[in-house]
């Protein structure tokens, strides 16, 4: 049966899709910027981030210089470009984002740079940045307006490391499975701009950061690998990532060299908390998973599920993870559901990359639970849908992945091995053949990723639409 054939299936789908969106949108970069940013002729205001963790700044600064970079640069350079006094705006300022989410942008430059994986026009970009923020003077704000991506986006390698050795390098932690803390670990470590680099470059001018964060737990120094704040993180961490996940002997020579001379003391090391750096600069959380979470249980309850937090800091390998899920459900599905339920994550899996398919972390994780689902003989209906906020899931056209019970049966229709796919690493493949895929396209923000799993009693007819 295809979805089109089963409407009590297609509109509980419809209930998935609008609980993430709700999500999405709660991580809108232009209104973000434009709820903690004022200005007047005079003097320009940063407000409370949504933590109150950080105090009100205020200044009476000469000059503005905006960089903006990350998925959601053009939307935050667009607010604050509104905001800000044309004449107190530096005339080259610049935002740089992935190719997706290129948007015209009054009087700032727009670069578009490759995403996950770094590529020449990043590193233009980033020469570009680097050159403007050494213009800045004291008495002069250098505003960097932060997203998810930043990291990919705004390659600057040392030295003695060229683009090719660091995307290598790059390739290498993925592959392994490296979490994202490991990943930007060894980014600031071979980076002229990443772990505080960017602050030091621009002293002695103040920073003031706007961050939409991409990262559980909002860590700043791993954010975009935190280019303005400091980097707890050390060489010797860097090159224990490689070797923990055992694949130092994979390691380019040359970055292997870089590394082993910060580790001697032969190159600085990135700033540290308490580093004279740091004395005129300051933040402000805008967006994060967090924020998003909630929206979709709000969204989730209004649609009439009861809704629960599953887990806010999701993460570990996506098929792990998907068979975890699966197992907490049939937990639920046993005890006996009498109305429908919706459990909400959000968070950032992995893949260990064993075999040569397609996909992503959401489709990954997404093809696993259905797997999982079946293994534990599910007695409801349900839908699992998992999702890129950023609506990119690795190096395909789709957001993630959305299935119900019956996704394996379409896939099997279509000549399909579920398992084997999973194995191979081709969710893609898998959910392309079931009408699985959740697409909808590049969203221009980034706070990580958001699930949705619905359960249905065996009763229920969903007749929204």
């Amino acid at each position: 049966m295809s979805l089109s054939e089963n409407p009590s299936v297609f509109s509980s789908r419809k209930d998935a899709l609008s609980i993430f969106q709700a999500g999405v949108r709660a991580a809108d970069p232009y209104q973000a910027v434009k709820n903690c940013l004022r200005a007047n002729d005079h003097q320009v205001e940063f407000l409370l981030d949504l933590n109150n963790k950080t105090q009100k700044r205020k200044g009476l600064w000469s000059k503005i210089h905006l960089i903006a970079f990350g998925k959601a640069a053009c939307a935050m350079a667009k607010a604050a470009q509104e905001i800000i006094p044309l004449d107190l705006q530096s005339i080259n300022s610049i935002a740089v984002t992935n190719y997706e989410n290129i948007t015209a942008v009054e009087h700032i430059e727009v670069i578009g740079a490759s995403h996950p994986f770094p590529d020449q026009a990043g590193l233009d970009a980033a020469k570009k940045c680097a050159e403007l923020i050494t213009l800045a003077q004291e008495n002069e704000l250098v505003l960097v307006l932060v997203s998810g991506g930043g990291s990919a986006l705004i390659p600057y390698p040392a030295d003695s490391i060229s683009l090719e050795e660091k995307i290598a390098t790059t390739n290498l932690l993925l592959a392994c499975g490296a979490t994202i803390n490991q990943i930007n670990c060894v980014r600031k470590h071979l980076s002229l701009l990443k772990g505080g680099g960017l602050a030091r470059l621009a002293a002695p001018a103040d920073i003031h950061a706007l961050i939409l964060s991409d990262v559980l737990g909002d860590d700043l120094s791993a954010i975009a690998s935190g280019p303005t704040v400091p980097d707890p993180s050390t060489y010797a961490d860097a090159i224990n990532v490689f070797k923990d996940q055992n694949i130092w002997h994979k390691v380019p020579a040359n970055v292997q060299q870089h590394l082993e001379n910060g580790l001697a003391g032969k190159i600085p090391e990135t700033p540290k908390p308490g580093d004279n750096v740091f004395i005129n600069t300051g933040y402000t959380l805008i967006g994060s998973n967090a924020i998003s979470l909630n929206a979709t249980v709000t969204t989730a309850r209004t649609l009439g599920y009861q809704a629960h937090l599953y887990n806010t800091h999701l993460c570990g390998e996506a098929r792990s993870v998907a068979k975890q899920w699966a197992h907490h459900a049939k937990t639920l599905i046993c005890k006996g559901i009498d109305q429908p339920t919706a459990l909400l994550a959000g968070g950032e899996t992995t893949v260990t990359l064993k075999g040569n398919g397609r996909g992503g972390r959401n489709q990954e994780m997404a093809l696993a639970f259905a797997i999982a689902a079946e293994q534990h003989e599910f007695t409801c209906n349900w839908i699992f849908l998992s999702g890129g906020t950023d609506g990119i899931d690795g190096p395909t056209d789709a957001t993630g992945g959305i299935i119900d019970q019956d996704s394996l049966k379409r896939m099997i229709n279509a000549g399909i091995d579920p398992l084997a796919m999973l194995n191979n690493n081709d969710s893609y493949t898998a959910l392309k053949s079931s009408q699985d895929l959740l697409a909808i396209g590049a969203t221009g923000t980034n706070v990580a990723d958001l699930q949705v799993l619905l359960l249905f009693p065996n009763s229920f007819t969903n007749t929204n639409s």
